[in-house]
């Protein structure tokens, strides 16, 4: 791993000013653009760990804070080990924070993220690639189908919601996508029932989207996330050389 240097950053979108954390290796030179998208607990000390080990490998990595229509992050107050069987208050106050943020205010933020990615000298030049957690999966692979042009990968792990009824389900827009996709689901997750799974492979199959599908078994939700009860270990390790096999394939 070599030396990575982390700093905050703000980046202008169409709807105010996105506060964010980007790290990168410390030699000074562009290298391949990382995308992160945080799970519902936001931008905090343990997703700037994890994008700082992803820079470690050889990546600049931009984690936007995408709640920042509600303020600058910590947009919610959280304890630094996160149990919602603790304090049950945790999701009645981010819930409502989770479902404000649409398909179209995602569309237009990622506009912003990517055009960034682009034009810092810390990015090398061409396609990037895009990592989620929880809702943040559902971004990447909103993402994926919106910017095929500068999408290359995107994996997205114990993602929620991924392929509901709903009419704007992120799986609809497969037929879109060209990049390659992984997704580590948690077998544990109500947020996830096998009926979304088999319907996000079919979709992705049937549109000849590169992908692969696996489900952790005894991971939970959040099973990446070392500040929460969920986290599981084996399924972290897991996900760290699912991601950077992807990484190191695409770039």
């Amino acid at each position: 791993m070599t030396a990575v240097q982390g700093s905050a950053v703000d980046i202008p979108t169409g709807d105010g000013v996105a506060d964010s954390y980007v790290a990168h290796p410390g030699d000074g030179q562009p290298h391949p653009g990382v995308l992160f998208y945080q799970d519902a607990y936001g931008l905090r000390p343990q997703l700037r760990a994890m994008a700082d080990r992803i820079a470690g490998a050889g990546y600049t990595v931009l984690v936007p804070n995408v709640f920042y229509r509600r303020g600058r992050a910590p947009v919610v107050e959280l304890p630094e080990f996160i149990d919602p069987a603790a304090d049950p208050t945790i999701w009645e106050r981010i819930g409502p924070v989770v479902v404000s943020l649409t398909p179209d205010q995602t569309r237009r933020d990622a506009d912003a993220y990517l055009g960034w990615l682009a034009d810092s000298p810390l990015v090398a030049d061409g396609p990037v690639a895009l990592t989620g957690y929880c809702m943040g999966a559902r971004l990447a692979l909103r993402t994926a189908a919106t910017h095929p042009d500068r999408v290359a990968a995107a994996a997205g792990f114990h993602g929620g919601r991924l392929a509901d009824d709903a009419p704007d389900s992120p799986h609809r827009g497969a037929g879109r996508i060209t990049a390659e996709l992984y997704f580590g689901h948690a077998d544990q997750d109500p947020s996830l029932p096998e009926g979304q799974i088999r319907r996000l492979e079919e979709a992705l199959t049937a549109a000849g989207v590169r992908h692969t599908c696996e489900v952790y078994p005894g991971a939970s939700h959040g099973y990446t996330q070392a500040d929460t009860a969920a986290y599981d270990r084996a399924g972290d390790e897991r996900h760290w050389a699912a991601l950077l096999d992807l990484l190191m394939r695409t770039f």
